[in-house]
């Protein structure tokens, strides 16, 4: 994947893997575009990376979808990747006292948003030269993860939706990849090491996870398992053949 001259869009990049990304994209020439929740850290991000766009978006509603498609288009009429970030992890277990508006819109920002920013755009990407879609799980979509059990449902659910799409696409120009970040962060917002040091600790980001996937990318690696969640690909592997075995 060519990863100079694109115009992309990123999904709660306000912070974290997000703000990571837009933060090395911008870098490698590219136009960037990142939505997210909050106007505040939309216009802090702006402030620190001047070349940003940036529009508010709240991924649980799908007619805030469609508004932000019709302006996307209007405005960057040459988009061609969306990065489907958004992450929300709330630990919360199955015994516990928990409202179902939570267990909802838990489930609407990891997996139903997403699925419905790329039926939304997919129409679009279809018509440019090269168009790639990213969705970033967890590797926690490998190994369930007792304390977060929406995450780790909605991280394997987007897993599954995406390698169906892939196949689904195979046969366009669209390329579609996938990174399972390590661990059990929320990619939106958790601070890592540090992007650049005088950024406050909301707008850090893992430059490990990016640089890796940055050069995935370019060799169209289309499932990108940074270490740590390799390991537990190999962890899950290990445990189904020994059950199968036992």
């Amino acid at each position: 994947m060519e990863l100079s001259q694109n115009t992309i869009l990123i999904t709660e990049g306000t912070g974290g893997l997000g703000f990571g990304f837009a933060y090395k994209l911008i870098e490698l020439g590219n136009k960037v575009i990142i939505t997210g929740s909050n106007t505040q850290r939309l216009e802090r991000a702006k402030k620190l990376l001047p070349a940003l766009q940036i529009i508010t978006l709240d991924i649980t509603r799908t007619e805030h979808i469609a508004s932000l498609y019709e302006r996307v288009i209007d405005e960057f009429p040459t988009l061609n990747v969306l990065i489907n970030n958004s992450g929300d992890m709330p630990q919360l277990v199955f015994h516990g006292s928990r409202i179902l508006y939570d267990i909802t819109r838990e489930i609407e920002i990891n997996m139903t948003g997403p699925v419905c920013m790329v039926q939304q755009f997919l129409p679009h990407l279809k018509t440019q030269e090269s168009a790639a879609i990213l969705n970033v799980t967890s590797g926690i979509a490998l190994v369930p993860y007792p304390v977060a059990p929406g995450q780790s449902a909605n991280r394997t659910e987007l897993r599954s939706y995406t390698q169906s799409l892939r196949e689904e696409l195979k046969h366009t120009r669209i390329k579609v990849f996938e990174l399972a970040a390590p661990g059990s962060f929320n990619p939106a917002h958790v601070p890592f090491t540090q992007v650049d040091s005088s950024m406050p600790n909301e707008f850090q980001a893992p430059d490990n996870i990016i640089e890796h996937a940055i050069r995935r990318l370019r060799e169209d690696t289309y499932d990108i398992d940074p270490t740590l969640a390799n390991l537990l690909r190999i962890r899950s592997r290990l445990a189904s053949d020994s059950c199968f075995n036992n």
